[in-house]
């Protein structure tokens, strides 16, 4: 089991906020240590965002809780009431992410101000102090590089796919393998949108980044669709392939093209990163597949009911290169753009 940068930064960003709390010789640092916790994020946007939404939320929870005890009191039931209103105003207000440290605020006030407003003031700087110590850790330490981490994923998911794809038609994984194989595909997929989320979050100052920026995304949300057909194409396969009558005269055909696609994606890829020469023809060569479409179609045209499967495949494998296409293009105009 690995530790990933995250749970690093939890960490660090509670030690230092119960740090921080005898520093200034707070009576408990256990409030500043759980806004700490709640503060971290997957993105420096993120945690910004959440450090805004939290102080906002926080301010007029703590004001709440300060008039409520004056009209109220601090009985289990007043204390109750206000959280309730509390929780109604921050989705009144779209800031949904804050209600749980701010409900934290608000207890702790109130539960303080029986010892005075000074205490109840100081349980609040708890809380902005915990706050303040994960935003500087999750600036500091190991900020996060979603654009990085996006095309280490899109590289991972490409290896699963292609492992997959490549066997498919001659069925040499063992099913188990091939399960587990397909559930980490689908898994790095969740995870890729995920990161594409936090890499389309993420905010650039220069007008000229904005512009790298739109290109970037294009090319990401591309290579996420690319890997997806290919997902598409990997289920068509599995359902109709081996229950068309006559599959295995044209086993041989699919694989090859099943092959020339996979290379075609990775060299994409690499084309992306730069790791290709200038001019280098990665693109499959059109007469072999004109001459593929031709002979499949002859081929289902002499029995259309029989043969369908195969065109559901086909469907499927047309589509999965016509994605890979334009995911070429993409990279070659975003590559001589770079060079202008």
């Amino acid at each position: 089991m690995t530790i990933g940068a995250r749970v690093l930064k939890t960490g660090v960003a509670v030690a230092l906020a119960i740090f921080v709390s005898g520093l200034f010789h707070f009576p408990s640092p256990i409030i500043a240590a759980v806004a700490a916790i709640f503060t971290i994020q997957p993105s420096i946007y993120r945690s910004w965002k959440q450090v805004l939404d939290q102080v906002q939320s926080n301010v007029l929870g703590a004001i709440i809780a300060l008039a409520s005890v004056q009209v109220l009191g601090s009985t289990p039931i007043s204390v109750g009431l206000v959280c309730i209103a509390v929780i109604l105003l921050n989705i009144k207000l779209k800031m949904e992410s804050a209600i749980g440290l701010t409900l934290v605020t608000v207890v702790a006030v109130m539960e303080a101000n029986s010892e005075g407003w000074d205490y109840a003031l100081g349980r609040f700087l708890m809380v902005m102090a915990g706050m303040g110590c994960a935003f500087l850790v999750n600036v500091l330490l190991f900020p996060p590089r979603p654009k990085k981490q996006f095309f280490d994923q899109i590289r991972e998911a490409y290896g699963q796919l292609s492992l997959l794809l490549r066997t498919a038609i001659s069925n040499e994984i063992k099913e188990q393998v091939h399960k587990e194989e397909k559930d980490k595909l689908h898994g790095t997929l969740r995870k890729l949108d995920e990161r594409y989320a936090l890499f389309e979050e993420e905010r650039s100052v220069r007008p000229e980044s904005k512009l790298d920026r739109a290109r970037q995304l294009l090319l990401s949300k591309q290579m996420i669709k690319a890997l997806r057909k290919g997902a598409d194409l990997l289920d068509a396969v599995e359902e109709h392939y081996f229950s068309a009558p006559g599959a295995e005269e044209w086993s041989l055909r699919f694989d090859e093209r099943l092959e020339e696609l996979t290379k075609y994606h990775e060299h994409i890829l690499l084309k992306s990163e730069g790791k290709m020469k200038t001019g280098a023809q990665i693109e499959p060569e059109e007469g072999r597949e004109g001459s593929f479409v031709s002979e499949l179609t002859h081929y289902v045209s002499a029995n259309p009911d029989g043969h369908k499967r195969l065109i559901f495949v086909a469907t499927a494998l047309f589509e999965y290169d016509y994605q890979l296409r334009r995911l070429d293009k993409l990279v070659n105009q975003i590559e001589e753009r770079k060079e202008q």
